[in-house]
């Protein structure tokens, strides 16, 4: 028999346990009131202010758009979108295509050729095609600051990440049919270390991928044109398009 449907019925000891249980005072100790925090002194306040002003830090309710270093697109209604008005300077923006050659290098000619003009150097890392010197001088791009590597599949994300991170280079183009969100964040920080603009072209499909990229943009050809739309960016709060006008051929093999 597992229970007993009295105690008279239980053993000695069982019944002793419940008649002290019975007798014995329940003692409840009262909650110990809480810890209240240190009130903040000027001094942290002025520590705090000045790491919101970081160009890295947005604060989505604030509404105010983060200031940031850029280098202007040359599209004017895509810089009126882009906070600063431009490409983020040590940082990685992704340019996802339907296809090569829909244009997605014209959007950064302007960018690069002020860049070569300035003495700085950019990278061609694996592009599909090999880039029509013809169609980059025509463009304002010094070729003496362009350095084309053709790099393998399995290189293609060191090969970008050393010269993003190198501090010499204005900006590097590095083209990425697939990478997971480790390998983008591995850019992203090396871009941020050396200061310069990362561009990256993936396929369309990617936009339903998470990234860590500052900006990402989608480039997809309308019965219009090619349109520009603006997936993710720091301080914009709404999804955004503009037109690509100009398109222009910059690849060897005519595709553009």
């Amino acid at each position: 028999m597992l229970f007993t449907s009295s105690t008279s019925e239980a053993p000695a000891s069982i019944s002793a346990a419940v008649e002290f249980a019975q007798a014995a005072p329940i003692r409840v100790d009262a909650p110990a009131a809480p810890r209240s925090l240190p009130s903040r002194t000027p001094r942290d306040e002025a520590a705090l202010a000045d790491l919101l002003r970081h160009p890295g830090i947005w604060r989505r309710s604030t509404g105010a758009r983060p200031t940031a270093d850029i280098e202007p697109s040359g599209l004017a209604e895509l810089d009126a979108l882009l906070p600063g008005g431009g490409w983020p300077r040590g940082a990685l923006s992704e340019i996802l295509i339907e296809q090569d050659g829909i244009g997605e290098c014209s959007l950064v000619l302007p960018a690069l050729a002020a860049l070569t003009q300035a003495k700085k150097r950019i990278v061609f890392v694996a592009p599909p095609y090999i880039p029509y010197a013809p169609a980059l001088v025509a463009a304002g791009i010094d070729l003496s600051q362009v350095v084309h590597i053709d790099a393998n599949a399995a290189d293609t994300h060191w090969t970008a990440e050393q010269c993003l991170r190198a501090g010499c280079c204005g900006a590097v183009l590095n083209w990425l049919p697939t990478a997971d969100y480790r390998q983008l964040r591995r850019l992203q920080l090396a871009a941020e270390t050396g200061a310069a603009i990362g561009f990256v072209f993936r396929p369309l499909r990617a936009a339903k991928e998470t990234s860590p990229a500052a900006l990402r943009l989608q480039v997809t050809m309308r019965e219009s044109g090619p349109r520009i739309d603006i997936l993710k960016c720091r301080g914009l709060q709404r999804h955004e398009s503009v037109p690509m006008r100009g398109a222009k051929e910059v690849y060897a093999r005519g595709v553009a």
